[in-house]
């Protein structure tokens, strides 16, 4: 875990078909993505990571590869990205491509070769059963759609075959043993596909569902964790300065085999959907059934059970790798769905003076609508955080040029739409206050990556949240009332948003402030 320049790391997520399109096809495209790096690098990100895009079906939005060495040609092709690799360099900027090493297409050729009924180099490539009729317990699995008499299993959608990295424990003749000649070869063939791309400029890659390689694995997932500790073993002789990020929201496994960073990630009831969007259903147009969460103004959250959850993984973990916020990603509702502008600026205050790397998604800086559209690309109700980039008050609000009926997805239609364009000439604007943050964080070494977390105040019932990075004395109050803080010492006041009085010993605080030591 090699990656020297994460610790000021701030990672922006670019999903590529809704970013920028320059040929007026209606897909967002790689030279798009180069035309914007100037913004990415005004944000003050100096990090992408760039969701799949490699020739695919887009039966899932191009997780699922067709070809891993090919850019698919919606978006342009090898030499584009090369030539983005190069100009993101130039401007200081990192690139992470998004690895996919549990499943291919079904229409990748690997998947086709091992679809025959003569053996081949490939027939072991994914996992099958040994009959038609063999249908296994507890795993997902397709049957009856090719010439091989087996059963295929799945990863994730029907049109996503599981490569072959093995099993924890066997229970069928059918199921090899993880570590075994053929599930070595998957892993050199995974390899394989990292070197081209790292050899070409990439300077590393998130890993798509990374925990889940090995079947029946043990419950620390051993096995999975072995076939990292081999890529970061080639990645540092080879290319130190890589870096992996996990989806995979288990920071004790993923940090322990290679991985520099794994996400925290959203999911239901755990600490951070209680931080950012703890109401029972997504995917409508409005919370329903009420929202505690603790960035809205007007519940009586505290943060509490945020840190039950949060601080002994964080605490087990600090010094083997960082564990990253986001605002959100393309699989998650975005923040603005619940969350005002203003309740946002609290959100993020926190987010980008937390340690880890922070990652920050296209359109979460001005505040773009989760809205409910019908699905795209496998999308579901993901479909309505991929909606394409609003950059200007124009037409398709400067996105593309090209016909409104002919866009990826339909733009916002609300008068007032947030853009980059009317929140640039707001002093005020939630673009301009997010810059402002992650200036500060660069400014701060003791808020970056791996500066020391250290719970400073929080008491059942009391909205107010504190907490030190280093020497540094961060505090949060989302509620709509003025609190009182005791401070340990005499502090200056550095960073703040909202009301905040500071006298010798006492902060008064409503929104956010950053104090340091006199």
């Amino acid at each position: 875990m090699a990656a020297t320049w994460l610790n000021d790391a701030v990672f922006y997520e670019i999903y590529p078909q809704s970013f920028f399109d320059t040929n007026g096809d209606g897909i967002g495209d790689i030279p798009g993505m180069t035309a914007k790096l100037d913004y990415v690098k005004s944000l003050g990100c100096n990090a992408l990571w760039i969701n799949p895009c490699f020739d695919s079906p887009f039966k899932d939005a191009g997780y699922d590869v067709r070809d891993y060495k090919k850019v698919a040609p919606r978006y342009g092709t090898n030499e584009d990205l090369v030539h983005f690799f190069e100009e993101a360099h130039k401007r200081g900027i990192r690139v992470l491509l998004d690895l996919v090493p549990c499943h291919t297409s079904e229409e990748h050729p690997w998947f086709r070769e091992s679809s025959k009924e003569e053996p081949n180099e490939y027939s072991d490539r994914f996992i099958w059963t040994n009959s038609c009729w063999e249908h296994p317990e507890d795993i997902p699995f397709v049957g009856g759609e090719a010439p091989r008499d087996g059963c295929y299993i799945l990863s994730f959608f029907k049109c996503q075959p599981a490569l072959n990295f093995g099993f924890g424990t066997p229970k069928a003749p059918w199921q090899q043993q993880a570590g075994s000649a053929h599930t070595l070869e998957t892993r050199e063939a995974i390899w394989d596909v990292m070197r081209f791309w790292l050899e070409k400029g990439c300077d590393g890659f998130r890993v798509d569902m990374a925990g889940a390689l090995v079947k029946n694995d043990t419950p620390d997932r051993a096995y999975t964790q072995e076939v990292y500790k081999d890529f970061r073993q080639r990645l540092d002789a080879q290319f130190p300065e890589a870096a992996l990020v996990a989806e995979w929201n288990t920071p004790e496994q993923a940090l322990n085999c290679g991985f520099d960073m794994d996400f925290y990630l959203s999911w239901a009831g755990n600490g951070y959907s209680h931080l950012m969007r703890n109401y029972p259903v997504i995917g409508q147009e409005g919370p329903e059934g009420g929202d505690s969460s603790y960035f809205k103004a007007d519940t009586d959250a505290d943060p509490l059970p945020f840190l039950a959850e949060y601080l002994p993984t964080y605490l087990k973990t600090r010094g083997k790798g960082l564990w990253c916020f986001i605002t959100c990603n393309h699989d998650t509702v975005r923040p603005r769905f619940n969350l005002s502008p203003e309740e946002l600026k609290l959100a993020y205050s926190l987010i980008f003076t937390m340690p880890g790397a922070p990652f920050l998604y296209y359109g979460d800086e001005i505040g773009m609508r989760y809205r409910k559209l019908p699905n795209k690309e496998g999308g579901f109700n993901r479909t309505g955080s991929r909606s394409p980039m609003q950059w200007t008050n124009g037409e398709n609000l400067g996105f593309s040029q090209g016909k409104a009926e002919d866009l990826y997805l339909p733009v916002d239609p609300a008068p007032g739409a947030p853009t980059v364009e009317a929140q640039e000439s707001d002093p005020d604007s939630l673009l301009n206050y997010t810059r402002r943050l992650i200036a500060l964080r660069h400014s701060q070494p003791e808020l970056q990556a791996r500066s020391p977390f250290l719970p400073y105040f929080a008491e059942p019932g009391n909205r107010l949240l504190a907490y030190k990075r280093g020497t540094l004395l961060c505090a949060v109050n989302p509620g709509r009332e003025a609190l009182t803080l005791n401070l340990d010492g005499k502090y200056r006041l550095l960073f703040s948003q909202g009301d905040a009085a500071l006298t010798d010993d006492t902060l008064t605080l409503r929104g956010f402030a950053v104090l340091a030591p006199l």
